[in-house]
């Protein structure tokens, strides 16, 4: 399962784990009602044969799928990509995100715009709600190899904050003042 817990405020390697000290860290259930990040654990097999990924994705219509591998060997202009996934952004859609190999963070702002850092290894689907500010960074491993889940086409287009006036994020908020609830 996850692992999650408020960021300190160093600018120094994003890849360290950046935790306050003391942690404090941050229970599934509070990530998911200050921020609307649900988390599952799959059982990673060679079909991924999990009854609980396949209902989950019939529930939510995730029809397109792909795969993608983060490491200096396999991603195109690695440098520059792993920069652009730590720029703070959003997404008009969910991102869903199955960690098949490997391990990672994604940072997420809470109700009252802190940093959570959310660490993610094999078996772990992560949902972000469209609109939420987030950003993704490899960890000291610099590795991570992910299927990615969409409903229909893919959008890629990450919205660089500030973007308060794009309809997700209003609708985001919205959703975050009246409470998240674990689907």
């Amino acid at each position: 399962m996850v692992q999650a817990w408020f960021m300190d405020s160093s600018d120094v390697d994003q890849r360290k784990l950046h935790q306050t000290d003391p942690p404090q860290f941050v229970s599934v259930e509070e990530l998911l009602t200050t921020t609307g990040v649900e988390s599952f654990k799959i059982t990673i097999d060679d079909d991924l044969s999990d009854p609980f990924l396949a209902k989950i994705r019939k529930e939510r219509n995730y029809s397109y799928e792909d795969e993608i591998t983060c490491c200096p060997e396999k991603l195109p202009n690695y440098e520059q990509k792993i920069k652009s996934f730590y720029e703070e952004h959003l997404h008009t859609d969910e991102e869903i995100r199955l960690v098949l190999d490997g391990s990672g963070y994604f940072d997420v702002r809470d109700s009252q715009d802190r940093w959570i850092r959310v660490a993610v290894g094999k078996g772990d689907l992560l949902v972000l709600p469209a609109g939420i500010y987030h950003r993704f960074t490899l960890d000291e491993k610099n590795f991570i190899q992910a299927k990615r889940y969409f409903v229909g086409e893919p959008v890629w287009t990450p919205i660089n904050r500030p973007a308060d006036d794009e309809t997700s994020r209003k609708a985001y908020l919205e959703k975050l003042q009246q409470g998240f609830v674990k689907a």
